[in-house]
């Protein structure tokens, strides 16, 4: 039964498949489907948009670590887009599935050096620290304590600035997803998944109330809504 229009006023409190104990086949064949799904709705335009003002040759490689990086399509992405430019970068994908790792290395090339590092990421602390700290898709599966307390590392943590790349809450979206999903007879967890994250994302005045309740200035950060269905959070150090 589709939820009323009411439930989109507010974050649902559901459980997505994908955050349960699975196989590592079925963990793969739904990754390899989010990896298509990624590729059409274009997820990987806003956070490549945001690292262009960091494109500056010649200077030290810059650490660009992904939280939640799954199959790893992003963060392969923005390797290409490194390489394209001429701009040195190490890339870290961490991820607290253990099959994340073993996945994203089946999907890359033998040639990337992106590291990929199970755990969690506020025990991630690489010697050399950490430029910038971005996501996609992640922050709407944590519960609103956890956003807080994720909202507050990124901006212990990263030198130069982070990027949250996720879901607008919106009942059109909802819609849209499901029918596309069916569809096109994605993986059975993209099909339940893909509906209860838009359900589970956000508006523009939660990230507010989260800024405020980690002690954030909201006039720091820039949130902005991204076509089709993405609601981005940015903030910039000087």
């Amino acid at each position: 039964m589709w939820p009323e229009a009411e439930s989109f006023l507010r974050r649902a409190q559901l459980t997505e498949w994908m955050d349960e104990p699975c196989s590592y086949a079925e963990f793969r064949a739904c990754l390899r489907d989010l990896t298509q799904v990624n590729r059409m709705v274009f997820s990987y335009r806003p956070t490549l948009r945001w690292l262009e003002q960091f494109a500056l040759r010649g200077r030290e490689p810059l650490h660009i670590v992904d939280v939640g990086s799954g199959a790893g399509d992003m963060l392969r992405r923005i390797e290409a887009w490194a390489r394209k430019r001429g701009v040195a970068v190490r890339l870290t994908g961490i991820d607290l599935n253990p099959h994340a790792a073993r996945a994203a290395r089946e999907f890359t090339g033998s040639d990337s050096r992106i590291e990929w590092v199970t755990g969690g990421a506020f025990e991630y602390k690489p010697p050399a620290g950490i430029d910038l700290v971005i996501s996609s898709l992640f922050t709407h599966h944590l519960a609103d304590a956890e956003i807080v307390s994720f909202l507050q590392w990124m901006e212990y943590t990263a030198a130069r600035g982070w990027f949250i790349n996720d879901l607008r809450r919106s009942e059109r979206s909802y819609h849209a997803f499901r029918l596309l999903a069916y569809g096109m007879r994605w993986h059975r967890f993209v099909r339940h998944d893909g509906p209860v994250s838009i359900q589970r994302s956000f508006s523009e005045e939660d990230w507010r109330v989260y800024a405020q309740r980690a002690g954030l200035n909201a006039g720091a950060m820039q949130i902005a809504g991204e076509w089709p269905g993405r609601l981005c959070v940015a903030r910039v150090k000087g």
